[in-house]
């Protein structure tokens, strides 16, 4: 949630990064409701001094044995003023507050500014994308020639966009979120499993609701949803609490299953297992002083991008642009790894990084020292990564001419076997 205070002060300003993003979302109505709801309180304030003041002057006259009939009728109707506009004023803060709400994060000025995905700027490529001498393979086709994908039970069970994984296919995902885990906790990550269901508080405080309301699966007759993303549990393990600033930054790394409904969305994705309903993440969360958050987020990246590198499948890096950018965040950069069926780059990982925005919606602060006015944290997050699309990338990429799935290195002692498949 953007700064009420600072949108009075640097409104144009901020008018214009949002413009970026397409509009100005209904910052102009702001200035109104702000305008009304600050005269409403100056009004009301004045009232209530005059009401003090006549209050004393009944006071004396009482003392002196005068008449105070027509004084405290007038004190009874500006009591009943005030007691309107306070009302008003309520009325108006929820009006505001629900607006703000409604209002996406300012783009950070290293974003460049574009409309769409294709705008968006590659910032490096490690690896080369592989190439077969054999006609390749789809994952799915991959998953289930080797049956460790069961795409037709799992429809039996739960309908489209569900998969069963079987045998090695079940010990691979384990394997990956195991080597995953190991990673970033030898990175300084505390691991974190947290509940799958969030109330709506929660998702409020990561900015998936009201803007996403669509997207998460909501339990009937409650105030429960199934997680999108374990961001939303372990961003808010903080809300409501003022941190210790020498604890600063926090790192919390978490593997849960997530839930997006994925509205509206068709076409090739929805194919095998690149967006289902349910999928799996390793997901980083990390909370800093506001002076620390940029260095932070390059080291946040790293992390992510290590992964790719132990398991040496090619990916790329790229920043994405003001039209293209998340509802809560302020700058992301995107890891896309290499999938040879897609004959393109496909999205692993978001590395975010929210500054203030969900720190203010969540109401996690810190303090130096005790004395100290306590501010916004600097939320951050990334995935470490999408387990599902990177066992994708791993069948596609390691598939080999005879059927069978060369394994990483580096994942072969999770699996304690070389090949699935033999051969």
């Amino acid at each position: 949630m953007l700064d009420q205070k600072e949108l009075r002060t640097n409104l144009s300003e901020i008018q214009n990064r949002l413009v970026m993003r397409g509009h100005d979302f209904g910052v102009g109505k702001f200035t109104q409701l702000d305008t009304d709801y600050r005269h409403i309180l100056q009004t009301t304030q004045e009232i209530k001094a005059r009401q003090n003041a006549l209050s004393k002057e009944i006071t004396a006259k009482r003392q002196k044995g005068e008449d105070t009939a027509a004084d405290e009728a007038k004190v009874k109707e500006m009591g009943a003023e005030s007691k309107e506009l306070d009302q008003k004023a309520k009325e108006l803060e929820h009006q505001i507050h629900d607006l703000l709400a409604s209002i996406p994060n300012t783009p950070n000025t290293r974003v460049p500014v574009g409309k769409t995905d294709a705008d968006n700027t590659e910032i490096r490529t490690v690896g080369n994308p592989t190439k077969f001498d054999f006609e390749p393979l789809p994952h799915y086709e991959i998953g289930t020639k080797l049956d460790i994908l069961d795409f037709e039970s799992a429809a039996k069970v739960a309908g489209s966009r569900f998969v069963f994984y079987k045998g090695l296919g079940a010990k691979l995902k384990r394997s990956l979120v195991s080597l995953m885990l190991d990673t970033h906790i030898e990175n300084g990550y505390t691991e974190i499993f947290p509940p799958v269901i969030a109330n709506s508080n929660s998702l409020f405080g990561t900015g998936t609701l009201p803007k996403f309301a669509e997207d998460v699966f909501k339990l009937k007759d409650t105030d429960y949803y199934l997680i999108p993303t374990a961001e939303v549990p372990v961003t808010n393990i903080h809300k409501n609490e003022i941190l210790d600033g020498a604890r600063l930054p926090i790192k919390y790394c978490a593997y849960s299953p997530c839930f997006r409904s994925e509205a509206g969305s068709a076409g090739r994705d929805t194919r095998g297992i690149i967006r289902q309903h349910q999928f799996h993440k390793v997901e980083l969360v990390k909370f800093t002083k506001p002076e620390q958050s940029y260095e932070e987020l390059e080291s946040l990246l790293a992390d992510s991008e290590k992964i790719l590198q132990i398991l040496e499948i090619p990916y790329r890096v790229v920043i994405l642009c003001t039209g293209d950018l998340g509802f809560s965040s302020a700058i992301t950069y995107d890891i896309e790894l290499w999938m040879p069926s897609y004959d393109r780059y496909v999205e692993i990982s978001s590395c975010s990084n929210f500054e203030g925005f969900q720190a203010r919606r969540a109401n996690i602060r810190y303090k130096d020292n005790i004395k100290d006015k306590a501010q916004n944290v600097h939320t951050l997050n990334s995935s470490g990564l999408a387990v599902d699309r990177l066992f994708a990338a791993v069948l596609e990429n390691c598939q080999q001419a005879n059927g069978s799935i060369k394994l990483p290195k580096a994942i072969v002692p999770y699996m304690g076997v070389e090949y699935i498949g033999g051969n």
